[in-house]
């Protein structure tokens, strides 16, 4: 530029037209270098940031971001070092002109205008009405997201109306947004978790709903979120995310206890895996109170046991007549009373000792009756402490807590067990005398911190969780557990062992009919009989406990004991190291606050993309939090009722390449997804049976990833946690996101697309733009002269990306050697055919090199797709500092 104009300030529009055109060729070195001179050059730097802006294009296609995102932040680092860019010195009338403008520019439009230009313009001291003025015109021109995003910078929530903004939000499908707008604000939790509330009564109707919201365009999965079931689970957690009285939320506990008392009727009627005595304990706690309750109990029971069931529960509720089923009122009278009472089939007295079948089935506590002791006072509690507190001891500790059926909260203990050698002591912390007495906080801190005293458990994270919530006291005190064997892990090497051919667990074969897993499994595998589980849905808050109760909880936690013994005396045969703690990670009863990582997408850098056959499938699929069992039961693991933490997968990360899955015939779409994020998938057909998922599980070490009914079928079929239900009314994409959340996955920009989606290979070969130029000639997919060679040569370079825009995309894969391609027949490794006619004649010039999947020959090459893909699964995304790599000298080898 000539003196004269840097006296005068450098012409905005000048800058803007030099700018896009070095954008439009992506020369971004150079356009920093022009940013940075031209924002100095300025006469008025915040009123020309302003006509840049107003200037620049929006969401151009094939780009990630936008010439003014890139021109703003460019801005923002330039202004650091430059007293110009700043409010201070100018009127009040320049001040808010430049305001007015700035604010005008945060729109739908133009994403990430917003942090910045609230920070340089100081848009936070504009007058609140103004500000609200604003908020009302982007939600005018429905842009929700900028309207709660605005509201939340500014401070204004409780200026907005929290419906509008958030009821928006919630029907398109974005309820966490919701969720961070009211954060801090007790009065707007409380009001959105009612309102969800609301929606989950049988009243509620989405149509009406949508006739109040009328510019909200829903999708129909958007429109398929809004159903009491999912709803229900979201009013929960925010129930206890923002600590709200549950007695507010009436519909919602409403809907989880019906939803227990249908998956009660039907464990105990249809799969007849309950006994009467647990059932009937934990139906007089779902429908206690509730006469709406009680009158669906005696509908179920006439369809499901009979009219004569039906009258006893309803002569013991006293159910009206006007509510009665057709048939119960007249088996009421013909009945004598006393033939209708509830307890009238309950068990005998029971003995101790189990009858002789039970003996011969399952395991069997090697202690007798005098030699368990049930803990209710201070007295008997310091028996236990002088038992247990020894230097060397091995304990194995246990803990039970009601079954979650129609539960409110997370669970509390009621019980805790403790088994040495001679001995087991239940600790009953449901007798007050020792719930809150400090000597038993005491006892169980001491026991858990000593590292001279061997604890053993099985899965015990969700044990430890479930301590935390009954005394809070100790999540307080961070206290790091020591001294703790958790078998779960043992047990995961005895399973890899088994299915490498090592190991001398005793397997027990699916096709046996076995339904055995977790801690149960174990004990078969080890001892040779498993235990026995039928109070494991007990109600562990019912006193007192049933002889039966008894055995099996002192059962449970001698078995680690005995594991444990047998184990030790012959480890080798086992295929265990000799120091069993090698194998366990460390254990902390409180888990370490997690460091967010930094999650963000790639500003400007390319990416790889594909063909339109490339595509992620959209099928739709979501994660069910209880296996899709229609209870609710509980959120606290995979086990049958949710009765369980045990069978957690460790909190370790591992790489895409290392999770290996098998999905359901159902959930095509998340294969899909999966592979293209570096997954090892095998998606079954729509003609294979389910049971295809649980052989492949067996023979090549999977997990399977299911559906609906056949998750209770599958999950029986293999070891714990080796089977992960998924529920179809979620995307994709998001059960994705769960699915990777869930193994504890670290994805990078390097996994994506490092396995191909057609056929799960992870090997490539690299071809260069000669070579695949040559193949479409000999295939006749290219005329043989349509340019002269000067031509083709000079479109190749000048397509060719500038080493400035960023690294090149490598896959984290297998790389073949170029020798595998006969580029006349176009085969590779003289076998699988190279499918180049996916490939547009038009593209092949203008693409350096492709990428071509050895397993089928499907060719790939780097476009937009990449950057689509990084988006979506931003919020898993881990980006070091250098972005996708690939191995070193990658290219070594390759052809060209």
């Amino acid at each position: 530029m000539s003196q004269d104009t840097q006296s005068e300030g450098a012409d905005p529009g000048v800058l803007r037209d030099q700018l896009f055109e070095m954008w439009s060729r992506r020369e971004l070195e150079a356009l920093r270098v022009v940013s940075v001179s031209g924002f100095s050059q300025l006469r008025e730097p915040l009123d020309g940031l302003l006509a840049l802006l107003e200037s620049c294009p929006g969401i151009q296609k094939g780009k990630s971001t936008t010439l003014g995102q890139f021109v703003l932040t460019e801005f923002v680092h330039w202004r650091r070092s430059s007293p110009r860019a700043s409010l201070e010195g100018l009127t009040k009338e320049d001040r808010l002109r430049l305001q007015l403008r700035a604010l005008g520019l945060i729109t739908a439009t133009q994403p990430g205008y917003m942090e910045p230009l609230l920070d340089i313009y100081e848009l936070g001291m504009l007058d609140t009405r103004l500000l609200l003025e604003h908020i009302a015109y982007l939600q005018d021109c429905c842009a929700y997201r900028e309207v709660a995003l605005l509201g939340m910078k500014l401070k204004l929530q409780k200026e907005l109306d929290m419906e509008q903004v958030c009821v928006p939000l919630i029907l398109l499908d974005k309820l966490p947004m919701a969720e961070s707008f009211v954060q801090g604000h007790a009065e707007l939790q409380e009001r959105l978790t009612l309102l969800l509330d609301s929606w989950c009564s049988p009243s509620f109707r989405l149509e009406e709903l949508r006739r109040r919201y009328p510019r909200v365009s829903l999708s129909k999965h958007q429109a398929d979120q809004i159903q009491p079931k999912l709803l229900c689970k979201h009013v929960f957690r925010l129930m206890e995310k923002f600590d709200i009285d549950p007695g507010l939320c009436v519909n919602s506990v409403h809907k989880r206890k019906l939803d227990s008392l249908r998956f009660l009727v039907y464990k105990r009627f249809r799969e007849k895996t309950m006994t009467e005595e647990n059932w009937k304990d934990h139906v007089q706690v779902t429908v206690q109170g509730s006469l709406e309750l009680q009158v669906v109990l005696v509908e179920l029971l006439v369809k499901f046991s009979g009219l004569r069931a039906a009258a006893k529960w309803a002569e013991f509720y006293s159910v009206p007549r006007n509510r009665l089923p057709f048939g119960v009122w007249d088996t009421m009278q013909s009945v004598a009373s006393a033939q209708l009472d509830v307890y009238e089939e309950s068990a005998p007295l029971q003995s101790w000792v189990p009858p002789h079948p039970h003996e011969d089935r399952y395991y069997q506590l090697p202690l007798g009756h005098h030699q368990v002791h049930v803990l209710q006072t201070f007295e008997q509690l310091q028996q236990c402490s002088d038992a247990v507190l020894q230097p060397g001891r091995v304990v194995g500790v246990d803990m039970e807590w009601r079954a979650g059926f129609g539960a409110v909260g997370a669970p509390r203990l009621a019980l805790i067990q403790l088994a040495v050698q001679d001995r087991v002591f239940l600790i009953d912390l449901c007798s007050p005398d020792l719930r809150h007495h400090p000597q038993t906080v005491w006892l169980i801190h001491t026991l858990l911190t000593d590292k001279d005293i061997l604890k053993l458990g099985y899965g015990m994270s969700g044990d430890l969780r479930s301590l935390v919530t009954t005394w809070p006291a100790l999540k307080e005190e961070s206290l790091e557990v020591k001294g703790v064997l958790d078998l779960l892990h043992i047990h995961q090497q005895l399973q890899r062992g088994w299915r490498g051919g090592g190991g001398g667990a005793r397997p027990v074969e699916v096709s046996e009919g076995s339904t055995e897993k977790g801690l149960s499994l174990l004990v078969q595998q080890v001892i040779g009989k498993p235990l026995d589980k039928t109070e494991q849905l007990s109600n562990w808050e019912r006193r007192p406990l049933r002889i039966s109760q008894q055995r099996y909880a002192a059962a449970d936690a001698y078995c680690l004991l005995d594991v444990y013994l047998t184990l030790s005396q012959n480890l080798s045969a086992f295929g265990l190291p000799d120091d069993l703690r090698t194998l366990c990670p460390p254990t902390k009863s409180v888990p370490e606050k997690k460091v967010k990582d930094r999650r963000i997408k790639p500003a400007l850098g390319p990416g790889a993309g594909q063909s339109a056959l490339g595509q992620v499938g959209q099928q739709d699929g979501g994660v069910s939090d209880h296996g899709d069992q229609d209870g609710g039961v509980s959120d606290h693991g995979d086990q049958d009722g949710g009765v369980s933490n045990h069978g957690k997968q460790q909190e370790t990360m591992m790489t895409p390449q290392a999770l290996h899955v098998v999905c359901d015939n159902m959930l095509q779409g998340l294969g899909r997804y999966l592979r293209c994020l570096g997954v090892d998938v095998v998606v079954l057909e729509n003609t294979d049976d389910h049971r295809v998922a649980a052989e492949l599980a067996r023979t090549e070490s999977r997990i399977i990833l299911t559906s609906g009914q056949p998750y209770q079928t599958l999950r029986s079929q293999v070891a714990e946690g080796r089977c992960l239900s998924l529920d179809c009314a979620l995307k994709a994409r998001d059960q994705a996101v769960h699915v990777l959340r869930h193994f504890h996955v670290r994805l990078t920009p390097a996994d994506i697309f490092s396995r191909c989606q057609a056929c799960n290979n992870d090997e490539y070969l690299m071809v260069p733009q000669e070579v695949v130029t040559q193949m479409m000639r000999e295939r006749g997919l290219l005329p043989h002269t349509p340019h002269t060679q000067d031509d083709w040569q000079n479109q190749a370079i000048s397509s060719r990306r500038s080493p400035l825009e960023g690294p090149e995309f490598r896959p984290r894969c297998r790389w073949a050697p170029s020798s595998v391609l006969d580029p006349k027949t176009c085969r590779i490794r003289g076998d699988v055919l190279v499918r180049l006619e996916v490939v547009p004649p038009g593209l092949v010039p203008r693409i350096p090199e492709y990428f071509v999947c050895t397993g089928c020959g499907k060719v790939f090459w780097e476009g937009t797709h990449f950057d689509h893909v990084v988006s979506q699964f931003q919020d898993v995304l881990h980006v070091s500092d250098g972005g996708p790599s690939g191995p070193p000298d990658v290219g070594e080898g390759m052809c060209g």
